[in-house]
């Protein structure tokens, strides 16, 4: 489906129209007004600068004030032990340990005040993996996707953008679900109220082993909790999908099988009609890609990649992760999530500086760098967004689970985080907004998830009268608010 067949009005509008009508003009001069706020929303900068989209999602959520906006003047119970360090541009700091990011940071800017009203990995997922800070009738939080879910990003822009290339998904996730301890899945990543056929395309090549090791394996794993490690090594073993044919399945005898399903669908056609047939279909379809294109294949073999590769992005399912993504984009994939970690990695409620010193930043420092590199030296960084978020911050104040960890860390807080984001009309070296002297709640500029997610479809070339539909066809808003102008 493509978004120019959308059209629809925003609140300004019917606000206008009402001032029309009280005002006693006609209609001829509400279009005109229709146009000139549709044509200043899409004529802010950056607007369609983007092909593709990369969404780097942090799950379990990032220490602000350990990251992005440190608090040095802070009480020490705030502060924490890492220090700031000057960046590449003028005036800006951040962590110490974040040294590659500090070297490019012309190329990338930071949001410090985006804010949410939850402080629940599982409505915090839900927020920010769907750009909507609140939840849909019908939502629960018991860790279980349902059909009156609002949409994923990735579903509405899959959904939005025309195809690129052939038939590949046009929104992918990687590497793998973000299922939670007990077995739940994270509601947000998929289709909801759009159908499942608008599920993203999942590529699963971080296998779900023991949910009690964390970190980007095989160099940088550790247990979730310190006292109470697990009673196994961590086994897992970060690997493409299966994308070889059956052993005798060549491209002919391939075709053969394709024939006979099409002589199977001609005799089905009372089911033809169907959404799950329809969305079958689509899946086969992009199954079949996947199976026969020898660029995705090379794109999502990435343990195999050159020596050199693997020592820029690192060796590990942090630098694997962002090496598929760059390599989708590049082959025309329209948005890929990238979770970095399984579900909750980046939750340090304990061991906290430790592990971000040790364990985290440098496989994510080393990736990222290497990424904007990569999409820098071959052209694409200009129209490649890339969008760095978990799903919430860290309380100010540190404090110690003294049952399950030995050293102190930080919980929940929905109030404030950082937000990363860079290429893909996005303007380097800048800072939008700020927060409180103990990075509790913001200080300036405060943004939402709806304003994250609207700055990514802007800079997408989706535009602000664009909509999705649901099952029954009834059509919905794409925006939900206006982008961050800062960093246009």
């Amino acid at each position: 489906m493509s978004f120019y067949r959308h059209p629809q009005f925003s609140r300004r509008i019917a606000v206008q129209a009402g001032a029309v009508g009280l005002l006693g003009l006609g209609m001829n001069h509400h279009q005109s007004l229709q146009a000139a706020d549709v044509k200043a929303f899409n004529s802010l900068p950056g607007f369609g600068k983007a092909k593709s989209l990369i969404y780097i999602f942090l799950s379990g959520g990032l220490a602000q004030q350990d990251s992005f906006d440190l608090k040095p003047d802070a009480p020490d119970d705030v502060r924490g032990e890492f220090n700031p360090a000057s960046t590449k541009t003028p005036g800006t700091q951040i962590c110490e340990h974040l040294p590659g990011l500090a070297s490019l940071s012309d190329k990338w800017s930071i949001c410090r005040s985006l804010t949410h009203p939850t402080n629940g990995h599982t409505l915090g997922h839900f927020f920010m993996l769907t750009g909507r800070s609140e939840a849909p009738a019908g939502f629960q939080g018991d860790r279980k996707p349902r059909p009156t879910d609002w949409p994923s990003i990735s579903s509405i822009v899959g959904d939005a953008l025309p195809a690129r290339y052939n038939n590949l998904p046009p929104s992918v996730v990687l590497p793998e679900r973000l299922v939670h301890w007990s077995g739940g899945v994270i509601p947000g990543a998929y289709g909801g109220l759009m159908g499942s056929n608008r599920d993203p395309f999942f590529i699963e090549a971080s296998p779900y082993g023991d949910p009690m090791w964390r970190g980007a394996y095989p160099e940088y794993t550790y247990p979730n909790q310190s006292k109470k490690p697990p009673a196994k090594a961590d086994a897992r073993v970060y690997q493409a999908p299966n994308l070889t044919l059956p052993h005798g399945m060549n491209s002919r005898r391939l075709g053969g099988r394709l024939g006979l399903l099409n002589t199977l669908d001609g005799q089905r056609e009372k089911l033809e009609n169907s959404a799950n047939v329809l969305g079958y279909d689509s899946n086969r379809q992009q199954a079949i890609s996947l199976l026969t294109d020898h660029k995705i294949r090379h794109a999502v073999d990435v343990t195999n990649a050159d020596e050199k590769t693997q020592e820029r992005y690192g060796a590990n399912s942090f630098g694997w992760s962002l090496l598929m993504a760059k390599r989708l984009v590049k082959a025309g994939v329209n948005m890929v999530q990238v979770n970095l970690g399984n579900n909750e990695t980046w939750d340090t409620h304990g061991n906290a500086f430790y592990r971000l010193k040790e364990k985290l930043f440098p496989p994510t420092d080393r990736a990222l760098c290497a990424l904007m590199n990569d999409l820098e030296a071959e052209g694409l960084l200009d129209e490649t967004l890339i969008v760095m978020a978990g799903e919430f911050g860290r309380t100010p104040k540190i404090s110690l689970l003294s049952d399950v960890f030995d050293d102190p860390g930080r919980d929940h807080w929905g109030a404030v985080q950082s937000v990363f984001f860079a290429g893909g009309g996005i303007q380097g070296g800048r800072v939008i907004g700020s927060s409180d002297k103990i990075a509790a709640y913001p200080a300036s500029d405060p943004q939402t998830p709806e304003n994250m997610a609207a700055t990514m479809y802007h800079c997408l070339g989706i535009p602000h009268t664009a909509a999705w539909h649901d099952e029954e066809e009834r059509p919905h808003h794409i925006y939900h608010a206006s982008p961050i102008e800062g960093l246009l």
